[in-house]
């Protein structure tokens, strides 16, 4: 296990973006859909929030395959002390991995023949060694590698939902 000091690492202040399916829109910031089903950068039972430094970023990200979903596009006020920067190949390098590694389309099929998916084994290192999340590009079709945050650690003083008017609990 490498020593987390020896690992770069940044804090991210400002605000993120999710598009969630609406069965979710209640409660933007718990993490159930990922932990369900796991992800690219998080394993069954881990919980995560997949967000974006950009609202349309976030859309895409959240409608990847067809048309246009139903989608809740929330805002979150960042605080995240910890954050691994995945777009950095010296950073990357330094646990063994790459650009491609990251990319892997085929990281679901990997996730089920042998869990985990190398992508997954590498965010549970960072977890364990005491990130909070991980900047990412998005893989999104039509992205063009826009920045993300998988984010892994939170409470509310991490993230607080944007929500001035109680909109999503009228939802």
């Amino acid at each position: 296990m490498t020593d987390r000091s020896a690992l770069p690492a940044s804090a991210y202040r400002g605000l993120l973006y999710r598009a969630l399916n609406p069965r979710y829109a209640r409660e933007p910031l718990s993490g159930e859909g990922a932990a369900k089903f796991g992800g690219r950068f998080n394993a069954m039972a881990t919980p995560a929030l997949y967000t974006s430094l950009a609202p349309d970023t976030a859309i895409r990200e959240a409608n990847q395959v067809g048309t246009l979903q139903p989608t809740v596009l929330v805002a979150y006020r960042a605080n995240i002390v910890h954050v691994f920067d995945a777009t950095d190949p010296a950073s990357l390098a330094a646990l063994n991995a790459d650009a491609a590694t990251l990319a892997d389309p085929a990281w679901r099929e990997k996730m089920l023949r042998n869990p985990p998916a190398p992508t997954q084994a590498l965010a549970t290192r960072l977890i364990d060694e005491g990130f909070d999340a991980m900047r990412i590009p998005s893989y999104a079709p039509g992205a063009g590698g826009a920045p993300n945050l998988v984010v892994w650690k939170w409470n509310e003083t991490v993230l607080k939902v944007v929500d001035d008017e109680d909109r999503l609990t009228r939802f």
